[in-house]
């Protein structure tokens, strides 16, 4: 549509607040690890409830890190879901452990606690669920079948931050929480991550792995006026966070209230008007989930609707090209895993392994939500909805 500007699917809510704390980091000449990651450890473990939070370079690194903290290995087996970014599954693969899939409810796009246990032999270490969209996942269900079995759960909660479970926040409940800081998320410092958790000894181990397995890093030694002198305790990776990106992450955290109620706003916007147009199916909000308690909430990440392809003229994929030719950007998440050629190849994983899954796949659209936007530019998408399906 000449002459109409773009809706964009994702945008960070940045504005002069992060340039100006960049810049001070900049002028500081202090770059990489240090007072301002300390700083955003801090508070980002205050605003969850949490004893302790980790910062790394990314949330594939901080699941990596947390799944060799938890012990998992070559030959062992990690459950999770088929419906999820790659990188879930990949950092199983760095430990040389094997993804389970497990298929997800049809409606909440969540993991199927009913069928995890089926899926547990001696070789499963751990289970890493995954909150879609924002929506929290079963929790008080995988924490019983983690305790039931011995396993470590670690929540994928990289679209979660601001979730909350019967109460408590995504990120206080698991074993281990891994949350993303990529440029589209609701916290974004461009890439970057944070672990959290309440066990001391997962803290231990993971602090000096992120940082080569070094015991102090730059920071700490130049304040004990040792700078050259370090030990290397463990086996250790590049997975530290910068103090630019902590002083981006320390700007977002104080925004992600705001931001979420935005979220929420629009994304409620968009369920009431949808509610009359009988070919969508409208996401799962935590009073509707059977997966969720009364007092949980939605971070509202993506407001992913589902098609019902059966009753209409045209394609999931058709519908995409129709809305982009209104000007308006759409995603579709995800393409279930277990369709790539990788892990056909690798994990032996076939069409057909996880129906829902894949039926999920062929209906789902994400739909722009984020607090760049306005109410007018969410009753434009809705409007073009509604044209495509009156004509």
């Amino acid at each position: 549509m000449a002459g109409k500007a773009l809706i964009p699917l994702c945008r960070p809510w940045i504005d002069e607040t992060e340039i100006e704390a960049v810049s001070e980091v900049l002028a500081s000449k202090w770059l990489s690890t240090g007072p301002k990651t300390a700083q955003f450890e801090r508070q980002f473990a205050e605003y969850v409830g949490v004893k302790h939070a980790l910062a790394v370079s990314s949330c594939t690194a901080g699941l990596h890190l947390s799944l060799v903290a938890a012990g998992v290995g070559e030959g062992d087996e990690v459950i999770t879901t088929p419906y999820t970014f790659t990188a879930t599954a990949e950092a199983i693969g760095y430990t040389g452990a094997w993804p389970i899939f497990v298929d997800i409810h049809p409606l909440t796009l969540n993991i199927d606690v009913t069928q995890i246990e089926e899926k547990i032999t001696p070789r499963t270490k751990a289970i890493v669920p995954v909150h879609i969209a924002g929506l929290p996942c079963d929790m008080d269900a995988l924490l019983a079948i983690c305790r039931r079995h011995n396993l470590v759960l670690i929540d994928d909660a990289a679209h979660a931050i601001s979730a909350e479970y019967n109460g408590h926040r995504i990120g206080s409940i698991g074993d281990l929480s891994v949350f993303s800081f990529y440029a589209t998320k609701n916290l974004a410092t461009g890439e970057g991550g944070m672990i959290t958790t309440n066990n001391d000894q997962f803290a231990s181990v993971i602090k000096p792995m992120r940082l080569h397995g070094i015991d102090k890093d730059a920071w700490a030694r130049q304040q004990d006026r040792s700078i050259w002198y370090y030990e290397v305790t463990s086996q250790g990776y590049k997975y530290n966070m910068t103090d630019i990106q902590a002083a981006m992450g320390l700007c977002q955290l104080m925004k992600i209230e705001k931001q979420r109620e935005i979220r929420k706003r629009y994304a409620q916007i968009y369920t009431t008007c949808f509610r009359d147009i009988p070919e969508i199916i409208t996401p799962q909000s935590p009073s509707q989930s059977v997966e969720a308690q009364i007092l949980s909430r939605h971070a509202w990440h993506l407001y992913i609707i589902q098609l019902r392809t059966e009753q209409l003229e045209i394609s999931r994929d058709a519908f995409i090209d129709m809305m982009r030719e209104a000007n308006i950007e759409c995603g579709v998440h995800y393409t279930p895993l277990h369709l790539f050629p990788f892990y056909q190849k690798k994990y032996g994983y076939r069409e057909g392994d996880f129906p829902h899954a894949e039926s999920a796949f062929r209906r789902v659209v994400s739909l722009p939500l984020h607090p760049v936007l306005t109410e007018e530019n969410i009753h434009e998408v809705i409007h073009a909805i509604t044209e495509i399906f009156a004509h």
